[in-house]
C-alpha cells in the first residue's frame, strides 16, 4: 500500500491560492482545517494527495523546482484534436480563475503538447 502524503506549499495568500487549485484539480476544502495562516484542499474521492499552503513573509523568487501537470487529456492513445480541445478548454477556465498563460509547447511542432501557465502567485504549472 502506498504511503498517504500531502504536498506542502508556501503562499502569500493561502486561502486564495487554495481556492484556485481546488478549481484547477476538482478538489474541495479540507473539512475541519481552519487556520487563518493556512489552507488545505483534498481530493473528494480520497484518491489524490492533500495539498496545503502556509502563509510565509517572503515572495517567490525563482523558477519552481517542481510543478503540477494537470492532465485533462487522459492517457494515450489520443485523438489529438480532442486532446487539444480539452487542454485549451481547461486553460481558458483557469485564466478566468486567475491563471496566466506563458506559452504553448508542441510535440514535434505538429500537435499541442501542453500549455505552460502561472497560478495567481506566479507558480508555474502545465495543462496537458
Amino acid at each position: 500500500m502506498a504511503t498517504h502524503w500531502t504536498l506542502g506549499c508556501d503562499a502569500a495568500d493561502p486561502q486564495t491560492i487554495a481556492a484556485f487549485w481546488a478549481i484547477a484539480l476538482g478538489y474541495v476544502s479540507e473539512p475541519g482545517y481552519d487556520d487563518p495562516d493556512g489552507a488545505s484542499i483534498i481530493d473528494p474521492d480520497g484518491v489524490g494527495p492533500a495539498i496545503s499552503w502556509l502563509r510565509v513573509p517572503e515572495g517567490k523568487t525563482a523558477k519552481n523546482r517542481m510543478h503540477i501537470d494537470i492532465r485533462v487529456a487522459g492517457e494515450p492513445p489520443w485523438d489529438m484534436a480532442e486532446r487539444e480541445r480539452l487542454i485549451r478548454a481547461k486553460a481558458a477556465e483557469l485564466v478566468i480563475a486567475g491563471a496566466a498563460t506563458v506559452r504553448e509547447d508542441s510535440y514535434g511542432g505538429e500537435h499541442l503538447g501542453h500549455i505552460v501557465m502561472l497560478d495567481p502567485e506566479g507558480n508555474e504549472f502545465c495543462v496537458a
